[in-house]
């Protein structure tokens, strides 16, 4: 009988078993056909490959992550993915979609058609994230149902506003989730829900909310599970305490690992879904679990039933390993065909002016000057108690912290104060909003950061510690039509051009992460403090993230899910 390809002698990972079985597979019209001892006594094959006993397993799958988090293009992301064995991933765009409405979503969705890897797109749910905020588009109703007509669309990607979910059923998150389950019954529903338990837990589920992916505890995975909600592991919350539990417990069919966010350094320096299934790994998880939880249960959740294991009938996209516990990848095959080879030459071919025209247009904002960096405040001189954003490493929560203030002659002496002063501007030429806080912890102690890659609004977000290194930040955000500026003394000492909508480059990856590396140590010089500076940063401005947060319409609690003053009075 005649096949395409015949891999002989190889440990093929059984999702079913949740073991390696020895055998030889084969593969027909890009599908597996054949797993099983028979070999070329039955089998005339194309092309026959020695395996030389290594370990084969499905292609891995991940099923939440923003490509612009990694802030490069799709056709770049798949180049980094497909040498780490990343064959299929389900984006969700919400990050250009709040730039450019629905128009976003459908380029990166053009942008990713000619792609290795296959790229599975989920609507964004959450444009804007709130009403506390300007974005450049929003995606409503009818945008859903016209890219649910029109694209290749999986899932309702993450629902982040469940504090309206608890608070107001006449909201737009639950009329949307009122409209997909009437309509898409089928459809997967994503969510993000940190922290909460009980009775808003379940009201959250109960409106059709079924997984979450926010950071972790034992209690709040218990809590989840027991309501039959999906759990969608990320490497912050692969703390001691939740590995232990996801090892010692029963729950295998219940979690998947996801990454969410990588930033283009840890793409290139350490990977991708396949370093959180080797950290599992090294935690202690079994190899077969780990591989399970990467492979087959993501490919369930997202009823994908096509891939996610070695079977007959399924998609041909699998990584032969030479080492099981190191998770070190020799070859990835997509559809049956090699794409990837570590012992050889691998090289990305970069394509320039991969979007539209106006996508290189997207900052309509004046150049700034230092009295944009002064605080106006109409209240009588005197010392005030005031809130103040504090930065915390490792987390990008923020905490609600109170301090004292002075103000003289209308002015917000913060120079004159152990903080900070964080600004963000409206950049889309809708309304001049601007909001202003202070910022103190484990953020810069000196010079500046600008950056138009705030989630998820992505208008201008300024940090710093003086008027001046405030104002050049931000101007060479707006006269490079976006990206990430890092000034101290008056001179940019680390940037990174980001011209795509302010959020995405087209440089090459290799290069991009030598200039995001830089931009890290450049923060850490000015004294930042964290796991991760820029993805710390660049949610000051997420108003769904606990606890403290600023947008162009001023400082947001996120528990209460409105805005507040920056002055107790």
């Amino acid at each position: 009988m005649k096949v395409d390809l015949l891999i002989q002698d190889v440990q093929v990972f059984n999702s079913y078993f949740k073991k390696f079985i020895k055998g030889n597979v084969a593969v027909l019209d890009e599908r597996f056909f054949y797993i099983g001892e028979r070999s070329t006594e039955t089998f005339e094959a194309t092309e026959i490959v020695d395996g030389q006993g290594r370990y084969m397993i499905p292609g891995l799958v991940d099923i939440h992550l923003h490509i612009e988090s990694t802030m490069v293009t799709p056709e770049t992301f798949s180049f980094g993915l497909i040498q780490n064995g990343v064959t299929t991933i389900v984006p969700e765009p919400h990050e250009m979609a709040n730039v450019f409405g629905i128009e976003g979503i459908k380029e990166m969705i053009r942008a990713s058609r000619d792609c290795v890897v296959d790229m599975l797109y989920a609507i964004p749910s959450s444009v804007p994230a709130t009403s506390m905020e300007t974005t450049g588009g929003s995606v409503e109703i009818a945008d859903m149902d016209e890219l649910l007509r029109s694209e290749e669309i999986i899932c309702l990607g993450e629902i982040m506003n469940y504090v309206d979910i608890i608070k107001d059923p006449d909201c737009k998150t639950n009329r949307i989730l009122e409209h997909i389950r009437k309509t898409y019954p089928k459809l997967v529903i994503e969510g993000h829900v940190p922290k909460l338990l009980d009775l808003d837990l379940h009201r959250v589920i109960y409106a059709g909310v079924d997984s979450d992916h926010t950071h972790q505890t034992r209690e709040g995975m218990e809590a989840r599970i027991a309501a039959g909600m999906f759990l969608e592991i990320q490497e912050k919350s692969m703390t001691d305490e939740v590995m232990d539990y996801l090892i010692k417990e029963d729950v295998s069919e219940h979690f998947c690992f996801v990454t969410d966010d990588v930033m283009t350094d840890s793409l290139v320096n350490r990977g991708h879904l396949n370093h959180i299934v080797k950290k599992a790994i090294q935690m202690g998880m079994q190899p077969e679990r780990a591989i399970y939880a990467s492979t087959f249960t993501p490919a369930r959740r997202m009823n994908m039933t096509d891939r996610g294991a070695i079977a007959p009938g399924k998609i041909a996209d699998f990584l032969l390993l030479s080492d099981l516990h190191e998770l070190k990848i020799e070859r990835v095959y997509k559809k049956g065909k090699k794409a990837y080879d570590a012992k050889e030459e691998y090289r990305q071919v970069v394509k320039e002016k991969q979007f539209p025209a106006h996508f290189y247009e997207s900052i309509k904002l004046s150049p700034l000057t230092e009295q944009d960096f002064r605080v106006t405040v109409d209240v009588p001189d005197n010392r005030y108690p005031c809130r103040v954003m504090l930065v915390q490493n490792g987390s990008t929560f923020t905490e609600d912290h109170r301090g004292i203030a002075e103000v003289r002659e209308g002015q917000l002496l913060w120079e004159e104060s152990p903080y900070g002063l964080i600004a963000v501007f409206e950049r889309y030429g809708i309304n001049g909003n601007r909001g202003y806080g202070l910022i103190s912890g484990d953020t810069i102690k000196r010079g500046a950061v600008a950056t138009s890659y705030s989630h998820d609004n992505h208008n201008l977000l300024v940090v710093g510690r003086n008027p001046h290194d405030m104002m050049v930040a931000a101007n060479e955000v707006i006269r490079n039509q976006g990206g990430f500026y890092v000034v101290e003394d008056g001179k940019v000492i680390a940037s990174l051009h980001l011209p795509v909508g302010g959020i995405l480059t087209e440089e090459p990856l290799e290069k991009t992460a030598k200039e995001v590396e830089q931009l890290r140590r450049a923060m850490e010089s000015l004294g930042y403090n964290h796991y991760n500076p820029i993805m710390s940063i660049s949610t000051h401005s997420l108003p769904v993230s606990p606890a403290l947060k600023l947008t162009d319409l001023g400082l947001i609690d996120v528990n209460d899910g409105k805005i507040v003053p920056l002055l107790l009075m």
